[in-house]
């Protein structure tokens, strides 16, 4: 059942954080870490990443053949659907902890100290694969000036570095079909789809 706020009650959760969908068994895996630029107002409200409903992870992710079943975060995802994930080897986090209404409002600071603790995060967790989702973020929060989309020529505390198109609606020149096609690739090289 999809939830509604009001522009007041999402503002209420400005600087919320959300917290990291990481396993929760010991020697579960965590093949694909997917990291969100940082948590928008509606995920901090949800406690959901990716949640607001004009989001287009949770349908890339189907598209893609990452996910099985279709996943509808906007009024939170139960624990039953934050499990299907974890059992699938799939996490997520944010550069940035704190919730903004764009991500627009966070400066280089924030993007940089978000780029070592993610790799402090990668370090602990070891992931298979590490998928930053935005360019411009990335570019930041690792110096990165010249990066481009897809396979990074390094790896991070050994995890292979993807960046992949962030599925944010204000992202308009993507499309569900572009964001699946990213994502199905990190994928693949994370070892949780078939190599097509």
């Amino acid at each position: 059942m999809r939830r509604t706020f009001s522009r007041a009650e999402l503002e209420s959760f400005r600087d919320a954080e959300v917290p990291d969908l990481l396993p929760t068994s010991p020697g579960q895996p965590l093949k694909l870490l997917f990291v969100g630029i940082n948590p928008g107002l509606w995920t901090a409200a949800t406690q959901t990443h990716f949640a607001h409903p004009g989001n287009r992870f949770y349908p890339a992710l189907l598209l893609g053949g990452v996910i099985t079943e279709p996943i509808d975060p906007a009024a939170g995802m139960t624990d039953a659907e934050r499990d299907v994930l974890r059992a699938r080897g799939i996490g997520i986090t944010n550069l940035v902890r704190r919730a903004t209404a764009k991500a627009s409002e966070l400066d280089n600071d924030e993007l940089e100290a978000g780029g070592a603790a993610l790799t402090a995060l990668v370090t602990r967790m070891r992931p298979t694969v590490v998928a930053v989702a935005g360019i411009t973020a990335y570019r930041t929060a690792f110096g990165r000036p010249k990066a481009v989309m897809g396979r990074q020529p390094e790896d991070l505390a050994g995890a292979e570095l993807w960046v992949v198109p962030n599925p944010s609606g204000l992202n308009a020149h993507e499309t569900v079909a572009t964001l699946a096609e990213a994502y199905g690739a990190v994928a693949r090289a994370a070892g949780l789809v078939d190599n097509r």
